[in-house]
């Protein structure tokens, strides 16, 4: 898979993506804020998107999500979060509608992670 990652905790973005490397997979890009997540998005083509509800500088995971999706609406989006408070914000969000977007809740084992992933991306 080739997967972009945003994550403003720094030790996790790094646990991520070399999780994700060793397993195989193509970590296209990395970013501790979603300020330029369009261009990189459009630059690297992920196959998913692994992505913080919580990123750093002015915007949410969801409004990142938002921006990938109106780029190309099929792209899987995999939120990870501490926060539950996500799965009552997404269904306020209509753009999000009928998408492939899944959500798991932190702490989550990295196995879990890129198994979720995998499904997401092959369904």
């Amino acid at each position: 898979m080739r997967v972009l990652i945003v994550e403003d905790e720094e030790d996790i973005l790094n646990l991520y993506a070399e999780y994700l490397s060793s397993r195989g997979h193509r970590v296209v890009s990395c970013s501790r804020d979603a300020k330029n997540i369009v261009s990189n998005f459009v630059k690297c083509e992920p196959d998913i998107c692994l992505i913080d509800d919580i990123v750093g500088g002015k915007s949410t995971g969801i409004n990142a999500a938002t921006q990938i999706l109106e780029k190309r609406p099929s792209t899987p989006i995999l939120f990870t979060t501490a926060y539950e408070s996500i799965k009552r914000e997404l269904p306020k969000h209509h753009d999000l509608d009928h998408k492939n977007i899944q959500v798991m809740l932190k702490p989550s084992k990295l196995f879990q992670i890129e198994d979720v992933m995998l499904h997401m991306v092959n369904n």
